[in-house]
């Protein structure tokens, strides 16, 4: 169970790497992420079900995940519409979309190919495909990022998050690396949604409900445990923080606790984790008074 709890620590992983691009480097709350998410697994779904390949249907999930970025980016930047409106309007339209997609409120994978099936002939023990698939892409994601990052685009859109209005000032043209940012940002979570509905077996239009506590969540705990740090060792912690938040779910389903409300747990973790750091400041704080 633990190895299948790391394989999908890897997975969703990506999805925190996406939301990083805007909540921490753009500054940017995009709520687009509950609809992208499952978007990414129903296309993804549907077209393994009409006989595409599984690598080509991964990479229509993500495909749609970009284009439900850049609508949210449109509306935000050229309709002037508030930034948390804008991702409400695209996540509420995505829902009907995916239904339209799939005919249905949710579609199984029962007997279809799928990308994990790949590594069949390694003959490798179970769930140690996903782990090999999910961190052959985790790298190439964070490879691409950094990549993008060391450009002359890539630093002109770390600017805009940074300073837009300096960054404006400086010549560059900070919508375009708004709406540039979500589309990534959005492609990735469409692809972490593509992968976990192969690793679970269904896509289903609901999926998205609180998917974003999760990607905060592995945020949140990768700066807890490691603090300050590069943008490389900032997504490698982020990878990490996915696997160990996996990992306390793991430990409140052996609890017995009540999966139903796996959801408030989940708040309840990410509420801590956010806490604590607050705590700490104030301790450190009285204890600097203390040897005044």
């Amino acid at each position: 169970m633990i190895t299948s709890t790391i394989a999908q620590g890897l997975l969703w992983s990506i999805l925190g790497l996406g939301i990083f691009l805007t909540y921490r480097i753009l500054n940017f709350t995009d709520l687009t992420t509950e609809g992208s998410f499952p978007l990414g697994g129903v296309v993804c779904v549907t077209a393994i079900t009409h006989g595409i390949h599984p690598i080509i249907a991964t990479l229509l999930g993500m495909l749609a995940g970009m284009l439900a970025g850049l609508t949210t980016g449109l509306l935000y930047t050229k309709g002037k519409i508030p930034v948390i409106l804008s991702g409400i309007l695209v996540m509420s339209a995505l829902n009907s979309v995916m239904l339209f997609i799939m005919r249905t409120p949710n579609l199984s994978l029962l007997n279809q190919s799928k990308l994990f099936d790949i590594l069949d002939d390694w003959h490798l023990p179970p769930y140690f495909n996903v782990i090999v698939i999910g961190l052959f892409i985790v790298i190439l994601v964070i490879f691409l990022l950094m990549t993008f990052l060391n450009t002359d685009l890539g630093q002109a859109y770390i600017a805009t998050g940074d300073n837009p209005v300096m960054a404006k000032s400086l010549g560059i043209y900070t919508d375009r690396m708004t709406i540039l940012g979500l589309v990534i940002s959005n492609g990735l979570i469409g692809l972490s949604g593509a992968l976990i509905a192969q690793n679970e077996g269904y896509a289903d239009v609901n999926k998205g409900i609180g998917v974003i506590i999760i990607g905060l969540a592995s945020i949140i705990l990768g700066e807890l445990l490691f603090g300050e740090l590069t943008m490389l060792e900032r997504f490698i912690a982020i990878v990490v923080g996915s696997v160990i938040y996996q990992l306390l779910i793991l430990i409140v389903i052996k609890l017995s606790l009540d999966t139903t409300y796996l959801k408030f747990y989940s708040s309840v973790i990410l509420g801590v984790c956010l806490i604590i750091p607050e705590i700490s400041r104030k301790i450190k704080q009285k204890q600097g008074g203390h040897r005044v």
